[in-house]
């Protein structure tokens, strides 16, 4: 039999067409689902105690020259006032003026809404390690453990289509590669003095690596101060627009620990403005504008009255914290239905390994371990 080639040629060029639409389509439909999936910000400042978040500044540590370096004009200047209300405003801004009208704010012990951490240690390592496992281990027990045995929900979301290769984390302590494992999660760590350079090539990242690399160092090796964080971060994320970002910043607890009162409310007002201006450019951004939630929290707590610049284990009111949410259509998501939109004032107990299981829920993809996982809140 004859083969008839050029309608052997035509079949197998509209099967080629119709194989090339369908790989085409495919892969439309999973950028499409990557774009329409829900963006997570995680920040944290460490060490931020919940009484500064919710009275403003302090006037029992304020007052005492020790703590305000015989400054204490310029505290009282910046961020002192008659009422707690106007002291919450001076030292932050943006948590009392947006995430109080548009998320949520917990934590105001004076009010009985506590958050405590849950694991026994009530330091750095193991209060991250809960933020991100959701499993207060207990055998985590030092700022210099090993690499994390313990799967975290960056890692979790990185296996998922719709945030795979979009998850990255920055943090100014040098200690997150082994706290998220960095090896093992499969996404990048940029933390301590390490430039975002490494993965990102541009005149900026040049720029910034050499500013990192030549900058005041108060915290010697350890601890890059938090510009330089913030700012290879918000590049980052301007310039790749991850899915799921972390960012820690971290003068909140160096300052603290220098037992500086100045610094320690000059850091957590910085926070809070960058806070601002990331949730600002997200909701100026497409495909972050609604649909970006951003979790505001900390490590640890601190003691009260000369003890603030303490915490651990046998430091009274160290494992006291705060956190806060901002995300889309918060005010009517049936999800938030445990407190009003704002700052929570119902009596409440809350723990910090409850944020992994709530924050992923949220986001629409709940967090699954091979260890046990606090419950969400909602």
């Amino acid at each position: 039999m004859k083969l008839n080639l050029p309608f052997i040629k035509h079949c197998l060029q509209q099967f080629l067409l119709i194989l090339f639409c369908s790989f085409s389509l495919a892969a439309h439909a999973q950028e499409n689902t990557k774009s329409k999936a829900p963006n997570l910000i995680i920040i944290t400042t460490d060490g931020l105690r919940w009484q500064e978040v919710f009275n403003g500044m302090d006037f029992s540590i304020a007052n005492k020259s020790k703590f305000n370096h015989g400054d204490s004009a310029y505290l009282y200047k910046k961020y002192g006032a008659s009422t707690i209300s106007e002291r919450q405003k001076l030292l932050m801004p943006f948590f009392w003026n947006t995430i109080t009208s548009q998320g949520q704010l917990f934590g105001n012990r004076n009010k009985e809404n506590k958050v405590d951490v849950a694991n026994p240690h009530w330091f750095s390592y193991p209060g991250y390690n809960e933020i991100f496992t959701g499993y207060p281990d207990s055998a985590i027990n030092s700022n210099d453990y090993a690499p994390n045995p313990h799967s975290n929900l960056m890692a979790f979301l990185n296996k998922q289509k719709a945030y795979q290769g979009k998850v990255i984390a920055f943090g100014a302590w040098d200690a997150y590669n082994r706290i998220l494992n960095e090896t093992v999660s499969g996404f990048p760590v940029i933390n301590g003095f390490e430039s975002v350079q490494s993965i990102l090539k541009d005149s900026t990242t040049a720029i910034l690596a050499s500013l990192l690399k030549d900058s005041y160092k108060p915290f010697k090796e350890v601890e890059s101060l938090d510009v330089f964080t913030h700012y290879q971060a918000m590049h980052y994320l301007k310039t790749k627009q991850p899915k799921v970002m972390y960012i820690s910043y971290g003068e909140t607890d160096e300052w603290a620990h220098h037992a500086n009162y100045s610094n320690y409310l000059d850091a957590a007002h910085q926070v809070d403005a960058w806070i601002g201006d990331i949730w600002n450019w997200a909701q100026s951004t497409p495909g972050y504008k609604n649909n970006t939630y951003i979790l505001v929290t900390t490590d640890h707590g601190r003691g009260f009255g000369d003890a603030w610049t303490d915490h651990g284990a046998e430091v009274k009111g160290a494992s006291s914290i705060w956190f806060a949410l901002l995300g889309p259509n918060v005010k009517n998501n049936p999800l938030l239905a445990i407190g009003k939109l704002g700052e929570q004032d119902n009596a409440n107990q809350l723990f910090q390994k409850q944020l992994a299981a709530t924050i992923t829920k949220l986001i629409g993809y709940p967090f699954v371990a091979e260890h046990p996982v606090g419950e969400a809140i909602y």
